[in-house]
């Protein structure tokens, strides 16, 4: 196995956050928790793997719920004992200004190395690059996307690791491309030519479908901040056009990109067709890490062959306890409980259960329906924080059956794809990239009850390992026969057999655990990635034999 290791691509993974433990705010949601299930099955496989990434002094927001039920926005600076210093800086140019970046180590967690670049050092004049996570202006985010990309590739070369495939997770990194490109001609070669090679080296993941989460750039703000690292604007225009798009940007300078569910994969191919010089668009989809999600005692009865229900019931208490600590709502424990925890954005339709009153008022006064939502808005994101507002106003309406969660983490999210009965997901298809928590979800047993988006067309088998809610709808009716389509699944197929067929839910589970540990682990993730991205086949039995 040790050859087999030896002879795979070191792959340098980038990305603007990592979720790798909730005591380690360096993350905000999906993005940073599939980096972090990501390096910990390369570390726990042992693949030739390192990660780059921005140490935020005070990362992401800590969003509590005031007396006037709005969220607001709390940052608490951290500090880590785990961290090792590698005695290593380099320098970027930012906005005129030399900024030193002290590059920090981390394998606390069983990942691959982790290599985290912070500005908060006293040589630097502008310290706060490195303060909070997806915050400041246009500029800030520019600022903090040099650290990480022309940052990230310079703290490659001056702690001396070798590195075969460079993987940018999104296109934060994108200017790590701009530095490779730089490079080469800083050895004699035209750009056309650096740009050549660099390519051969670049592969890229794309996320989210929706236009707002794909950032783009005025090449005069590009220009200030330092962006183009002696490029100039004609260089620059080429590969992420004018306004300068990052993903544009990422699939012009990679050789090959994936998106993370096979839906995802024709959408994005579609989103993105009108684009001269991109790369191709394949599909692997995401996965999560079970030795992080995974209710050990679950997985005990499921290899074992004993009955879930006990298990699940003892997560179902624990989550039932801490909602009672946190929220002052007590679950009754023979009630089904529906979870939904989701970043909000008005495409993931939080609020779509209650959009009938008349329909869904009197299931929540009945006491048979017990409902338990999460999710966190952008500190900037107004329209997000309203989301979160209507959220905990309807869980003032219903106090006895609607609860909502404040400061989403790891580890309320721990709490929720365990301790539920089901898994709620209703986003606008085809806006759903992915959706890892339904898999999170999945793996302990807790059924979906989902749209087909994201990666649940790959796995539903309706009425055998959770549901989908109607058909592959689209377009302007969507949102109210999506509606109907939930009610009629959830009052006619879900809660009857919850309340009146024990036995058919306890299959139904067991379905659910095989189906999500076979098929969408991180493990499983892992080997697609070195076979069909980073460019070798040989994984498949390093994976085997490790797992």
């Amino acid at each position: 196995m040790t050859t087999l290791i030896h002879s795979l691509p070191r792959v340098a993974y980038f990305c603007m956050e990592y979720g790798l433990a909730p005591e380690f705010r360096i993350y905000s949601g999906g993005l940073g928790i599939l980096a972090g299930d990501h390096i910990k099955t390369a570390g726990e496989l042992g693949l030739p793997m390192v990660a780059i990434g921005l140490l935020w002094q005070h990362g992401y927001t800590q969003q509590l719920i005031g007396d006037d039920g709005r969220p607001f926005d709390v940052f608490l600076n951290s500090k880590y004992d785990f961290l090792i210093d590698t005695g290593v800086t380099v320098n970027v140019t930012v906005r005129g200004q030399n900024v030193v970046c002290k590059v920090w180590k981390t394998e606390h967690f069983g990942n691959s190395p982790l290599y985290l670049l912070d500005t908060a050092v006293p040589e630097n004049k502008e310290p706060l690059i490195t303060d909070r996570l997806y915050s400041g202006s246009t500029e800030d985010r520019l600022a903090q996307e040099i650290v990480l990309g022309i940052g990230g590739v310079r703290a490659l070369r001056a702690l001396g690791i070798e590195v075969d495939v460079y993987h940018f997770n999104e296109g934060h990194a994108a200017l790590a491309g701009v530095e490779l490109i730089r490079e080469q001609m800083a050895q004699g070669a035209s750009f056309e030519e650096a740009w050549r090679r660099v390519r051969a080296q670049i592969v890229f993941t794309t996320h989210t479908p929706v236009p707002a989460g794909n950032a783009s750039y005025s090449h005069a703000a590009l220009c200030y901040t330092g962006a183009y690292n002696g490029l100039s604007y004609d260089q620059m225009m080429r590969i992420g056009g004018d306004p300068f798009n990052m993903t544009v940007a990422g699939l012009r300078l990679a050789r090959l990109a994936n998106a993370v569910a096979e839906l995802h994969g024709q959408t994005a191919r579609n989103m993105w067709q009108n684009v001269s010089g991109t790369c191709p668009i394949i599909s692997i989809t995401n996965g999560v890490h079970p030795g992080t999600w995974q209710d050990p005692n679950i997985w005990d009865a499921y290899q074992s062959g004993t009955g879930l229900w006990q298990p699940h019931q003892e997560a179902k208490q624990n989550l039932i306890d801490y909602i009672a600590v946190r929220t002052g709502t007590r679950f009754a424990m023979d009630a089904i409980i529906v979870g939904f925890a989701r970043r909000a954005a008005s495409y993931k339709r939080s609020n779509l259960i209650f959009g009938d009153p008349a329909v869904i008022n009197p299931m929540l006064h009945s006491g048979k329906l017990q409902l338990v939502f999460a999710g966190k808005a952008h500190p900037q994101d107004g329209h997000g924080k309203e989301i979160v507002a209507s959220l905990v106003a309807k869980a003032r309406e219903f106090p006895n059956s609607v609860v909502f969660l404040e400061n989403y983490d790891m580890r309320i999210g721990k709490l929720l794809t365990r301790g539920c009965d089901v898994w709620l997901n209703n986003p606008r298809r085809p806006q759903e990239a992915c959706g890892t928590s339904g898999m999170k979800a999945s793996m302990n047993g807790v059924l979906n009850l989902s749209i087909l988006d994201g990666w649940w067309p790959e796995g539903c088998r309706h009425g055998v390992n959770g549901w989908q809610i109607g058909e592959a709808c689209e377009g302007p009716d969507q949102d109210e026969k999506d509606r109907r389509a939930l009610y009629h699944t959830l009052f006619n197929e879900v809660m009857p057999v919850y309340y009146n067929d024990r036995n058919r839910w306890e299959h139904m589970m067991r379905a659910s655990i095989e189906m999500a540990v076979t098929r969408f682990s991180t493990h499983r993730m892992l080997r697609e990635y070195y076979q069909l991205l980073y460019g070798t086949a040989e994984t498949e039995a390093v994976v085997e034999s490790a797992s």
